[in-house]
């Protein structure tokens, strides 16, 4: 009986862990103000740091999303843009807006809405 109360246990905690770190689309889309300048143009090409298509975001897996701005803020990542933005984030925050960005309503239309 103690084995199956420690396995629910672990199984509660473990969803809840996932719930978490899925982030709510809803406060990503108060958040993404930052992001739209860039990503929310169709086929936008930035000239500083360096020319260079700017990634779609829409429909992008949201752990991707997160690991990529994680990777900004720890600066594992170069663009000096991003790793601004990124820094002031939290992990709440980049949660959200990968949710946001992963979500179904943004994958078909491209970037921000």
């Amino acid at each position: 009986m103690a084995k199956l109360c420690l396995v629910t246990g672990v199984i509660l905690l473990t969803a809840a862990a996932v719930a978490q770190a899925a982030g709510d689309p809803a406060a990503g889309a108060k958040k993404v103000f930052q992001c739209q300048g860039c990503h929310g143009i169709p086929g936008y090409r930035t000239a500083f740091p360096d020319l260079y298509s700017v990634p779609k975001l829409g429909g992008q897996h949201p752990n991707y999303i997160v690991q990529a701005l994680q990777e900004y803020k720890k600066g594992e990542r170069s663009h000096s843009t991003m790793r601004g933005i990124a820094a002031n984030l939290s992990d709440e925050d980049m949660a959200d807006v990968a949710a946001y960005y992963g979500g179904a309503a943004n994958s078909s239309g491209g970037n921000a809405k």
